[in-house]
């Protein structure tokens, strides 16, 4: 084994289905953002996992450019992070290819996303949605990236990301792949529906109410959270008691994480407030932090070229790092290139 230095790199994705919306902001987009200048960062558009189900062709391309207009507002820098679309840069299908042959089968069946979203229809499910765990990996690994900010629910995918190198570079006595760290930290890295809060905020809820979308003006992002769903008893005296109470703790996390705080100091702001009293200053943050990215985003949208030219430079800029990792890959493996 040879003794390898990995640079500091971060990667992450989001999927171009449904729409952008507050989950997807404070929960991935605003913490990529944040990022920025503290070490390299690779950013992506993954396009190859959003058709592990089927995609309207008309609209994923549109929807590809909703989640880089969604980047760009957020205030992403297209010349201090890399901004692509997956499936510009071959790289991911060919390794993703290679870890199939590397993961095993019984890693992928314990992955719980795969189970919550096939349900009791697993057969009909397409093979893409079971294996996409082992492109996810590539995705990762392609760039020798060793951070990857993710939520809660996203954990189990970089454990398994971390499972593919330490196997890869024992079944070939190499060190080549880095062992991933996954970043979880701050308030509200995984947001809550409005009218559930023990369910995940969803891009395909039922209600339109259930979610903020990052395209909403600011008429409706007041409206929303004036009307989140709430239990009867006033905000506590201290974040402690807030366990038990789902609605009640997803509008204290949401708060913290647009003020850029914790839930103890919104808490300490409005300690044993009623719910006529925190909902709508509640609204009036998010309005003042949201509106000026959905207009953002709105003005992006107008452009297409632009999108499409900043996510094809960005491109490049990935491939120039991604071929050189993939040959070497390919000449670890034994695979003959001519």
């Amino acid at each position: 084994m040879t003794d390898t230095t990995f640079t500091p790199r971060v990667f992450s994705g989001i999927k171009p289905s449904g729409g952008l919306t507050l989950g997807n902001y404070l929960g991935a987009i605003k913490r990529f953002v944040g990022m920025q200048g503290q070490m390299e960062t690779v950013y992506c558009v993954v396009d190859l996992h959003a058709i592990t189900v089927w995609q309207d062709p008309k609209e994923l391309a549109n929807m590809t450019r909703e989640v880089a207009a969604g980047y760009l507002a957020a205030g992403l820098d297209p010349s201090s992070s890399i901004l692509f679309n997956q499936s510009q840069v071959a790289g991911h299908a060919e390794l993703g290819w290679i870890f199939n042959c590397v993961a095993r089968v019984g890693w992928m069946d314990r992955m719980t996303q795969f189970k919550d979203k096939a349900g009791a229809n697993a057969e009909k499910v397409s093979l893409g949605l079971y294996a996409y765990p082992s492109l996810m990996a590539a995705d990762i690994l392609l760039y020798h990236a060793t951070h990857v900010p993710v939520g809660d629910d996203q954990k189990q995918h970089v454990e398994l990301t971390r499972d593919i190198a330490a196997k890869f570079n024992h079944d070939f006595k190499t060190d080549f792949f880095p062992i991933t760290e996954p970043v979880i930290e701050g308030p509200a890295t995984r947001i809550m529906n409005l009218r559930d809060g023990t369910k995940k905020m969803s891009k395909s809820g039922e209600s339109d109410m259930e979610r903020i979308n990052m395209t909403d003006d600011a008429d409706k992002i007041a409206k929303k959270f004036k009307k989140a769903k709430t239990d009867p008893e006033p905000l506590p005296e201290t974040v402690e008691g807030l366990a038990d109470r789902p609605e009640a703790r997803n509008l204290v996390e949401i708060y913290a994480a647009l003020d850029e705080t914790t839930p103890e100091a919104v808490i300490a702001q409005y300690p044993g407030a009623g719910w006529g009293t925190f909902k709508p200053a509640l609204a009036d943050l998010a309005v003042a932090k949201l509106s000026p990215i959905s207009d953002e985003m709105a003005r992006f949208m107008d452009d297409p070229a632009e999108i499409d030219r900043i996510l094809g430079a960005g491109s490049e800029k990935a491939r120039a790092i991604a071929e050189p990792i993939l040959r070497k890959t390919y000449d670890i493996v034994g695979i003959l290139r001519s």
